[in-house]
């Protein structure tokens, strides 16, 4: 008696599917991570610009510079400011964090703000 072929083949997709799946999860993990770095790349902008505009009327810039970003990345945050004669510039530093197990981050954001003085 001849097996019915559509019986043979009644597994496979799930097969197929489960052997795809680390693939696509990947492709969803390495997708959130683009996002994580552009995100904090923008946030890194803010702290530097807030930080910038802080230290130029003589306020505390570092404590504003942490306050201007997320919460989850203030403790990552530094903003070391050089005082010019008739200017003042702030470079804001985030760690990148990274959604993949086993790796701790994915490096730095930097971006640097320049404020004239207040005088």
């Amino acid at each position: 008696m001849p097996r019915d072929p559509e019986r043979r083949d009644r597994g496979q997709v799930a097969i197929e599917y489960i052997g795809f799946l680390p693939i696509l999860l990947l492709v969803a993990l390495a997708a959130v991570q683009l996002g994580l770095i552009a995100y904090t790349a923008q946030q890194a902008g803010t702290a530097a610009r807030t930080g910038a505009r802080s230290a130029s009327l003589e306020g505390p810039h570092e404590a504003d510079c942490r306050a201007a970003v997320s919460s989850w990345l203030a403790d990552e945050t530094s903003c070391p400011a050089s005082f010019g004669a008739d200017e003042v510039t702030v470079t804001a530093e985030i760690t990148i964090p990274s959604v993949f197990p086993g790796k701790d981050n994915f490096g730095t954001a930097r971006k640097t703000a320049t404020m004239p003085r207040d005088h």
